[in-house]
């Protein structure tokens, strides 16, 4: 079938599609409350929000606040919530970075023994 102005040309479910990630605005609201109802989230309130949309849909979003992302159940977004989640860090201001990037890596040290 060759591809005509009412046939696309590829229509295979992988097709690449634009994804965008950004902050959220207060135009964004209604989308984001639909996509907590989506997810059985608890709607947003106002706090800065990072946005992922494909193909200029909303698919998640993760609040800057720490608390967990919200994403379309319906649709493939662990994908898209682990590059909010990077996205995210990369925000933060670098001094703290830094100081966060070590903590992981301490290990507890033992009590000393006490002398009799």
């Amino acid at each position: 079938m060759k591809p005509t102005a009412t046939t696309p040309f590829d229509t295979r479910r992988d097709a690449v599609e634009a994804l965008t990630i950004r902050m959220a605005v207060t135009a964004d609201t209604a989308a984001l409350s639909r996509l907590a109802q989506l997810d059985s989230a608890p709607a947003p309130g106002p706090v800065p929000m990072l946005m992922a949309e494909v193909g200029g849909e909303l698919r998640a979003a993760l609040p800057l606040d720490g608390r967990p992302a919200i994403a379309d159940p319906f649709q493939r977004t662990a994908e898209l919530v682990a590059m909010l989640v990077e996205r995210a860090r990369q925000l933060e201001p670098a001094a703290e970075r830094r100081a966060l990037s070590w903590l992981p890596l301490r290990t507890a040290r033992p009590a000393p023994l006490p002398h009799a």
